[in-house]
């Protein structure tokens, strides 16, 4: 039997969607005829509204998000699935603004071609809609996978810049611009030393031997490019930011905003010394440590793993960061 409290694997998405909803019913209202969640209350300033979407499994991405200083609207695939273009179309309706509706796109080919869907479809409706790629997985950059970068953890901060920006009453253009430039500036890599189970089967979706990790694992199990000696923290820590840095080639004196992000089974008590390390790295690079959140931001079912976020940032970056925010898994 599945180790998964459930009525049944079929339904596990829409009974959580559901106890979500009324769980925070004072920030958010759902959809059950198609799916989605709205923002109660957003900011009067807004020209644009900001909506996303995905797999479930990575919870508290994307519902979590939703509310005031964050999205307007979100909407949940399956399991580690994209949501139906239907679902998107919908649920752009229900929150665009003025100006449009701004969709914020994880790197996924299924995510890529519905959101794409919906954003035809808007158009024949008269509704101004751009999109922003998130495609901030390191470990995917690589000529074997035909989409490119995936997009992970760095969706969590692009989205939260994107929406202090937005309430300041950005236009549909300038906001796309910014979350292209600050999708530049972003990078991810994971690593895991066991997989999450599957809820359909109640098993690991892959083994990993005693003693190992896999180094750069995606967030829907999707095994790494290498598998490593499990060694201690500091070195790993050092290795997975020199990668990050070698990407992002920042220089002496720039600013960062990180994440630190368990995918589900990793605990607190593990998350914060790999914070401390990542610290002491950003320190010993001359890399100012601006922001920093720490915990389950963007989870992988129970996969016992975590990752590694660094945005280098601008100081409007910053200002639109730490601007007000309040939604279920984040608030300010």
């Amino acid at each position: 039997m599945a180790p998964y409290f459930v009525n049944s694997t079929d339904t596990l998405v829409s009974d959580a969607l559901a106890g979500f909803a009324r769980a925070h019913a004072d920030l958010l209202s759902l959809d059950p005829d198609h799916g989605f969640v709205t923002a109660r209350a957003a900011s009067p300033h807004r020209r644009v509204a900001l909506l996303s979407g995905g797999g479930a499994g990575h919870e508290p991405m994307h519902a979590g998000y939703v509310g005031r200083g964050m999205l307007d609207a979100a909407c949940p695939g399956r399991v580690f699935a994209s949501p139906h273009n239907r679902q998107v179309y919908e649920g752009s309706l229900a929150v665009a603004r003025a100006e449009g509706v701004l969709h914020i796109v994880k790197n996924y080919t299924g995510d890529r071609i519905n959101f794409g869907i919906a954003a035809e479809r808007l158009a024949h409706r008269g509704v101004p809609c751009a999109r922003v790629l998130v495609d901030d997985d390191l470990a995917s950059d690589c000529e074997q996978i035909a989409a490119g970068r995936r997009g992970t953890g760095g969706t969590v901060l692009i989205e939260r810049i994107l929406g202090g920006a937005a309430d300041t009453g950005l236009g549909l253009a300038e906001l796309q611009e910014l979350g292209i430039r600050l999708a530049a500036r972003c990078r991810t890599l994971a690593v895991a030393s066991a997989a999450h189970t599957a809820p359909a089967l109640g098993k690991p979706a892959f083994r990993v031997a005693a003693g190992e990790l896999e180094y750069g694992v995606g967030i829907h199990g999707e095994r790494a490019r290498s598998t490593i000696r499990h060694a201690p923290l500091a070195p790993l820590v050092e290795r997975m930011t020199g990668e990050l840095f070698g990407a992002l080639g920042p220089e002496p004196g720039a600013t960062a905003i990180t994440l630190v992000n368990g995918l589900g089974a990793v605990t607190p008590l593990e998350l914060y010394a790999v914070h401390g390390e990542l610290a002491r790295v950003l320190d010993a690079q001359g890399i100012a440590l601006a922001r920093g959140l720490v915990g389950d931001y963007v989870t992988a079912l129970d996969m016992r793993g975590f990752s590694l976020t660094v945005l280098l940032a601008e100081p409007a970056d910053l200002a639109y960061y730490d601007a007000p925010v309040h939604t279920a898994a984040l608030r300010w």
